[in-house]
């Protein structure tokens, strides 16, 4: 090799590296026990440090935990709206619940499923004292409810965090009652964020923690390493381990305020019905599976209405925020107060369209659209048209549109997906009212066409697409 400058330098760093490492490996070999020592040392320090971080977040906390049961029934002398204060009561058993303390005055968050129909729950702290609290408010929608004790000394509280900032893989400290042994203190970490459809309530948005919450835990607050509450401890899975559920602080937080001012919570209304967008939904809308959620119906007189919305519109955006799914549309817009003005993104026929709303109140359940499985589907149908012994027949409201009278087994449409008795709107897009029209439009479907249908079902409106069967 040419021993350039350039080689020259590369050639005696090197050997300075490799001396270095040389005097290291001589360094380990004569002193080993005093090398490991100090390694040993210095992880043991950061440890420790650690650990302490728990320690401090595990004292500061359990005072503000408090352990919820039911208020033994006992006579009274007071009235039921005089304010709680502390009493001495006879031992009653061990709680049905946990609650975090998130005021000095005695605010309490806990679960609506922990107080039940109470007015009234007996609350203990951890230094053993006992209060009658008031059920100020409670909501089913979120599992969530208020209790309010009296203390004449300031309370110990845990602050809200922002759970917004919640990350995956971090850190998560549950603290409750779980089968009545108080001020238990687990350790685990953030699994996921954002799960819905689990099926515990109406707007779901949970925070999910491998740190063990067990019967007694609900109620109890999920902490991050600062100290604050990021969600509040609520469910677990049955005979599934290291699954369990919080709702974010700031969800809670919103829910709170309400409950806390009007005893009650005001949501935002819509008024249409909707759907998931499948796959074979998304190809006959000519969009990307998932790209928003489908309006499968628009109720008359309501906010939807008035501001243009129409079957068929897919929902993108709302007050600025995307629609990934039903539940997070339903829970978006019950978010909003009613009356305010807002935007509604919507792709129609391949264009987006930005319509302005003002949301209303919602006053009954939200009615959405129930679809029945996508299995295989129909056309070889026969139809009639609506006749006043057919709408009380069915229950019919609708007044427009022709009735599914029998469905013929043999058809080259699968047939599982429509009932006798529901009312053809729309074929392809096209409006139906009459059989003529119905039968024109079929005539043009082919044996391969897999065609877009929309029905109502027990006044209920949702899109199908017709498959062709096997062959």
């Amino acid at each position: 090799m040419i021993l350039t400058k350039d080689n020259a330098k590369r050639s005696f760093r090197w050997a300075v590296s490799a001396a270095l490492f040389a005097g290291l490996i001589c360094l380990i070999s004569i002193f080993p026990s005093t090398v490991k020592s100090a390694a040993s040392d210095d992880a043991m320090k950061s440890a420790e440090q650690f650990q302490n971080v728990f320690i401090e977040i595990a004292s500061k906390a359990k005072p503000a935990v408090v352990n919820i049961s039911p208020a033994p029934a006992v006579s009274r002398s007071s009235k039921s709206d005089e304010p709680s204060v502390e009493r001495k009561r006879p031992d009653v058993p061990q709680g049905s619940g946990s609650g975090v303390i998130i005021d000095k005055k005695g605010t309490i968050i806990t679960n609506q499923h922990v107080v039940g129909d109470a007015k009234e729950v007996e609350v203990r702290l951890s230094d053993k004292r006992k209060f009658i609290g008031k059920v100020l408010g409670k909501d089913s929608d979120t599992d969530l409810a208020v209790v309010k004790i009296e203390s004449p000394a300031d309370l110990p509280i845990l602050p809200l965090g922002d759970s917004s900032k919640v990350k995956v893989g971090q850190w998560a400290i549950a603290v409750g009652n779980p089968f009545g042994l108080e001020g238990t203190v687990t350790i685990g970490v953030i699994s996921a964020t954002g799960r819905e459809s689990v099926n515990l309530s109406r707007y779901e948005d949970f925070i999910q923690t491998d740190a063990s919450i067990n019967p007694g835990n609900s109620g109890g607050p999920l902490l991050n390493l600062k100290g604050e509450v990021i969600g509040i401890n609520t469910a677990i899975i049955n005979f599934a381990q290291g699954i369990g559920f919080a709702i974010p602080s700031s969800m809670a937080n919103e829910i709170v305020t309400q409950l806390i001012s009007a005893g009650k919570v005001t949501r935002g209304w819509l008024g249409i019905g909707i759907q998931e967008v499948s796959t074979d939904l998304a190809e006959k809308f000519h969009i990307k599976e998932g790209a928003g959620i489908l309006v499968s119906e628009v109720f008359e007189g309501d906010p939807a209405a008035r501001a243009g919305v129409q079957p068929g519109d897919i929902i993108t955006k709302i007050d600025g925020r995307e629609i990934t799914s039903t539940s997070a549309l339903s829970r978006i817009v019950a978010s909003i107060p009613p009356g305010k003005k807002t935007e509604m993104i919507v792709l129609r026929d391949g264009k987006t369209v930005t319509l302005p709303i003002i949301l209303g109140e919602r006053k009954d359940e939200q009615r959405v659209s129930n679809i029945p499985a996508q299995t295989e589907n129909p056309l070889g149908i026969s139809v009639t048209e609506i006749t006043a012994e057919l709408k009380e027949k069915y229950k019919l409201k609708v007044e427009k549109g022709i009735l599914i009278s029998k469905l013929d087994p043999d058809s080259r449409f699968e047939t599982d997906a429509l009932k006798e008795g529901d009312v053809i709107k729309e074929l392809n897009k096209q409006k139906i009212e009459t059989v003529a029209e119905f039968n024109q439009a079929a005539k043009k479907i082919k044996e391969t066409d897999s065609p877009l249908i929309y029905i109502n079902r027990e006044n209920r409106s949702f899109f199908i697409v017709l498959k062709p069967k096997e062959k």
